[in-house]
C-alpha cells in the first residue's frame, strides 16, 4: 500500500522549512514482533521515502544531512526511514515524520570551528612538575642499590 502525504498539503519537517507532501511517500507493510493475530493482519510499519534534494537544503546542510543519515540513504539518492514501533499506522507515520525534523533539525546546525589554544606557562610548569615528582616516587620503589 503505498500513499503521499494527505492531499499535497505542506508538511513541516523542521528548522522552519515545510516540504509538499505529495513529496512524502509512505509504504505500510507488515510489522515483526509481538502482536498477537493483528500482527498477521494489519500493515501497520510506516516507510518513508523522499528524495534528498526535494528536501530543498542548503548544499552544506545537505552534505551534512547525508552524513547524519548514513545507511538510510539509497543509491536513488532517497532517504528511507521505517518506523513499527506501535500498533497503529498513524503514530508509526508521525514517527517517520518526528525521525526526518530531528535528522533535518541537526543537519542545520553549523558546527563550531575548532580554535587552536596554547596552554599557559604556569599548567606546563605544573605539568612538569608533578612528573618529575611521579619520578622520583618511581625510582624510589627500587632495590636500594645493595647487591
Amino acid at each position: 500500500m503505498e500513499s503521499g502525504f494527505s492531499d499535497n498539503a505542506a508538511v513541516s519537517i523542521g528548522g522552519g522549512r515545510t516540504i509538499d507532501g505529495g513529496l512524502l511517500v509512505f509504504t505500510f507493510v507488515r510489522s515483526s514482533g509481538p502482536g498477537g493475530q493483528n500482527v498477521n493482519k494489519r500493515a501497520t510499519k510506516a516507510q518513508l521515502r523522499v528524495g534528498v534534494e526535494d528536501l530543498g537544503l542548503p548544499m552544506m546542510a545537505a552534505v551534512r544531512f547525508r552524513k547524519i543519515a548514513g545507511g538510510a540513504i539509497t543509491r536513488d539518492d532517497e532517504l528511507l526511514i521505517s518506523c513499527d514501533t506501535t500498533r497503529s499506522q498513524g503514530r508509526n507515520r508521525q514517527g517517520c515524520l518526528d525521525q526526518l525534523r530531528a535528522m533535518v533539525n541537526e543537519s542545520l546546525v553549523v558546527p563550531k570551528k575548532r580554535k587552536k589554544t596554547k596552554p599557559t606557562r604556569g599548567s606546563v610548569e605544573r605539568r612538569i612538575g608533578e612528573k618529575k615528582r611521579r619520578g622520583e616516587i618511581k625510582k624510589r620503589r627500587g632495590s636500594s642499590g645493595e647487591d
